[in-house]
């Protein structure tokens, strides 16, 4: 298998400031205040506050997006949210938003963890995930014998962990959470691929998405 590697060390200029709007349905629209981990110069977050008028946080690594982030949200924070988790208000928040960024982190399990704490009464947690399963990626291990690594996407080059539909439940389930809902979003597009898929008997059903969205709430049995 050939490992290839196109990464420059840079960000696409365009990569902080994606508005992510098929995430928006999966915010509960009953949240008032709402937490972004890594809400990057928050185009999403500025939407929220738009639809719901809730009050929304962001945390944000990258020190310009999170000063161009401060200018929309009510409170932006920078530095590595594991730590930063620690020092904010218990039970806050109705909703903690990690749109592709759990997948960039060593450790994301301890970050979900420590998320429960600050969630209310009825809060959660709403992920988007890249899906390893993706039909071009598989296609290209399977047959090409190809792993290449890129600026963006699911090889990014700054991907940590890697996820399918079923290894998100369990990870969520083994964290203490439940998921209430989980689709595939942004399907491919090709023709090929979809026909392939289409004679699979729904085996390769889930390879048609590019990223699954999920809403989880923290189990009872684990309090």
């Amino acid at each position: 298998m050939n490992v290839h590697l196109t990464h420059s060390g840079e960000k696409p200029e365009r990569y902080y400031s994606l508005g992510r709007a098929e995430m928006l349905p999966f915010v509960p629209t009953a949240s008032k205040r709402i937490l972004e981990v890594g809400c990057g110069e928050a185009s999403f977050g500025k939407q929220l506050k738009k639809d719901l008028g809730a009050e929304v946080w962001g945390i944000e690594l990258n020190e310009s997006a999170a000063l161009e982030a401060s200018k929309h949200l009510d409170k932006v924070v920078t530095g590595d949210a594991s730590t930063l988790l620690e020092h904010l208000p218990p039970t806050y928040f109705d909703c903690v938003v990690f749109n592709d960024i759990l997948e960039h982190m060593t450790d994301p399990f301890t970050l979900l963890r420590k998320t429960r704490r600050i969630l209310s009464e009825r809060g959660c947690i709403v992920c988007s995930l890249p899906n390893i399963r993706y039909a071009p990626v598989l296609f290209d291990l399977i047959f090409r014998k190809e792993w290449i690594y890129k600026e963006d996407g699911i090889l990014d080059m700054t991907h940590y962990r890697f996820f399918t539909r079923n290894s998100i439940v369990r990870t969520l389930s083994n964290l203490g959470y439940s998921v209430t809902r989980i689709d595939g979003i942004n399907p491919l597009k090709s023709w090929k691929y979809r026909l392939i898929i289409l004679t699979s008997f729904g085996l390769l059903s889930d390879c048609r998405f590019l990223q699954y969205a999920c809403v989880a709430v923290p189990s009872l049995e684990k309090e």
